[in-house]
């Protein structure tokens, strides 16, 4: 009898919690515009962070935006004005759950827990002795999977142009670049880098030289490591192909859950080239950037 009644707690335990999981539709994660939801009789704002239900309704603004993560943890991106049931959108969610949903828990607890440690900060922010600060990770986070880089700086002191250097490890310099903007794009399975696995990279202002960053490195990841990661990418499906920005924003928290902090810059900054006057995704990348200590925090 005591088997009995433990197993059938334990069963009503897993019912409870999958009924309190399913206990929404959808979960806002980014909006843009004045759109509205329909819970039961009342027409309210829409708010990053809330919940939609089964029974909701939504009106979609012009030029609005809504980016919205099934409980299954499929994303789905809302562009055009309209009416919708929430219903009918769960309906045209296909497959079973997603592991996204894991991605999604990590960037939204990260996001919490990293403005709750700058609440209870307290004393002065002091920057490096470099001048020029670079958003790029320490070196034991410095592997990169995918071929693109994104080398983003503070302005220095005496401003641009900049020139940024890229050397191998034995300081021969591969290539260089001279820029005006505080952001360089390259690919680093480009001839001058393809016989590297590791590139050197400096910035400075090109009217006082002394004006620097500190020399940072970008690992191209072994072939080992690019198998492991390329499993885990697989698991995700179509949904880590899809290009679109909520998209691009899971897999920002896919690449820094597993430490590839260079690659998840990249995610981000495609998330607000996709949606660049959606302002959430800005919002979560700074965020990244200051919990991961690629970026100073202002005063």
């Amino acid at each position: 009898m005591k088997t009995n009644r433990l197993v059938l707690i334990v069963g009503f335990i897993s019912m409870a919690s999958f009924a309190f999981a399913q206990d929404y539709a959808f979960r806002v994660m980014a909006n843009k515009g004045s759109n509205e939801v329909k819970s039961g009789d009342a027409w309210q704002t829409i708010k990053a962070g809330s919940n939609l239900k089964s029974g909701d309704e939504l009106k979609i603004s012009e030029n609005s935006y809504l980016g919205l993560i099934h409980a299954s943890g499929r994303p789905v991106e809302l562009r055009q004005p309209g009416s919708y049931k929430v219903a009918d959108l769960a309906a045209k969610v296909s497959g079973g759950a997603s592991v996204l949903n894991k991605y999604t828990d990590f960037i939204l607890s990260s996001n919490a827990e990293g403005k709750k440690n700058k609440l209870s900060a307290t004393g002065a922010v002091h920057r490096g002795l470099e001048d020029i600060k670079v958003y790029l990770p320490e070196n034991n986070n410095s592997e990169i999977f995918n071929t693109t880089a994104i080398i983003n700086w503070e302005a220095g002191k005496n401003g641009g142009p900049y020139v940024v250097t890229f050397k191998n490890l034995f300081d021969d310099e591969m290539k260089k670049i001279e820029t005006p903007e505080t952001s360089v794009t390259i690919d680093i399975s480009a001839p001058e880098f393809a016989n590297e696995n590791a590139i050197l990279v400096e910035v400075k202002s090109k009217a006082d030289a002394k004006s620097k960053s500190e020399q940072h490195l970008i690992k191209k990841m072994s072939a080992a490591q690019q198998t492991k990661i390329k499993g885990l990418i697989s698991e995700l499906g179509n949904d880590a192909k899809n290009e679109a920005a909520i998209n691009k924003f899971i897999m920002a928290g896919f690449y820094e859950q597993n430490n590839l902090l260079i690659d998840a810059i990249v995610a981000y900054e495609q998330a607000i080239k996709m949606a660049p006057d959606v302002p959430t995704y800005k919002e979560f990348y700074e965020e990244f950037l200051l919990r991961n200590k690629l970026k100073t925090p202002k005063q």
